[in-house]
């Protein structure tokens, strides 16, 4: 690539540079454990608690009560995540990758208070905890 060229992977760079400087500019603690976003939930006094990942993944196991918003349109459907920008936010996807972009959008979009639920999905399942499916009541 000759100097001063502009394409996917400068973008990427860039991406990644400034996805360093929003997290580490976050208030708050940076994860959530699940025993107590479980416990918030069940006390009806859980966060917006974000679910990133696909439909299909979404629909065959979401940590209940859990909002879908694939994390390639977070930043244009952010008007979905009901409260004020400053209340707390949970995102998750089954490993991390995605909710590192995803936390990425909402800070950008205004929102300071963005935690991952720590272990994501796939230690949500791991630990047994209860789960949500597109055919569960909510």
């Amino acid at each position: 690539m000759r100097r001063g060229a502009t394409g996917p992977m400068t973008a990427a760079w860039a991406l990644s540079a400034l996805a360093m400087t929003a997290c580490a500019a976050a208030t708050g603690p940076a994860r959530v454990a699940p025993d107590a976003l479980l416990a918030s939930i069940e006390a009806g006094a859980g966060p917006v608690v974000v679910d990133v990942r696909t439909r299909g993944e979404y629909d065959r196991s979401h940590v209940p009560g859990a909002i879908h918003i694939p994390f390639y349109v977070l930043l244009v459907n952010q008007d979905e995540i009901p409260g004020p920008r400053d209340e707390p936010v949970v995102v998750y996807c089954e490993h991390g990758p995605r909710a590192g972009v995803a936390k990425l959008a909402l800070r950008l979009a205004g929102f300071t208070d963005v935690r991952y639920l720590d272990g994501h999905m796939s230690g949500w399942k791991e630990r047994h905890l209860p789960i949500q499916t597109s055919t569960s009541p909510p």
